[in-house]
């Protein structure tokens, strides 16, 4: 993915954060809230949640850690931040920051996570790595990737739906990706463990969503 591309994407979420955290109760916290039960952080630990939008697995992150724990939030829309920090006001080990989570410099957490976002790395095995990179020895990382064709079908008939309402031309067809290849319980396992991580497991939440877990290797 280049960096047009990628600033087109910050762009989008940065012009949608309202309306992200509109439909999160819909969406996004259900899925935010089962890879939080899969990652399991307990009182006192320290989370990463990378790609955190609004807060969906921030959040309820925080709320197990407790005052003694620490959660990372990182997002790179500048909005999506502003909206976390005010819905987690009542949360003070929550710390909300607008950074690129593919160079986050802080490392030794008890648990990485990101619900749906390591897709939209420019790199996302570069970046995936580099998450994983950032907990400490045996401890845990999620991730959350949508599964098989559930949204990119989804993206097709809204695209052609846009563009017969504003009669425009339909949008050309996203190009080949990654996630592509490991959309499916078995490919995102053996994926994962090439990433370095040991007992992995991924659980297929629903017919839109896979579960990837897993702890780095010691």
């Amino acid at each position: 993915m280049d960096e047009d591309r990628q600033s087109e994407i910050r762009g989008a979420f940065d012009a949608a954060a309202a309306d992200f955290a509109a439909l999160g109760r819909y969406l996004w916290e259900s899925i935010g809230a089962a890879a939080v039960a899969v990652a399991a952080p307990g009182p006192g630990e320290r989370v990463l949640a990378a790609c955190c939008g609004t807060g969906a697995s921030a959040m309820p992150s925080a709320r197990l850690v407790g005052h003694d724990g620490l959660v990372d939030a990182v997002d790179t829309s500048g909005p999506m931040i502003d909206q976390l920090r005010r819905l987690a006001a009542d949360l003070p080990q929550l710390r909300a920051h607008r950074a690129d989570v593919t160079t986050w410099a802080a490392k030794g957490y008890d648990v990485v996570q990101s619900a749906l976002g390591i897709f939209f790395f420019p790199d996302m095995t570069a970046g995936t790595d580099h998450l994983i990179s950032r907990a400490r020895p045996g401890g845990r990382a999620v991730f959350t990737i949508w599964r098989g064709e559930s949204m990119a079908a989804a993206g097709r008939h809204l695209g052609r739906a846009i563009a017969e309402a504003t009669n425009t031309p339909p949008p050309a067809p996203r190009p080949p990706h990654l996630v592509d290849q490991v959309n499916q319980a078995g490919s995102y396992a053996d994926w994962l463990t090439e990433r370095g991580l040991v007992d992995v497991d991924v659980t297929e939440l629903d017919a839109t969503t896979l579960i990837g877990s897993g702890r780095r290797a010691t």
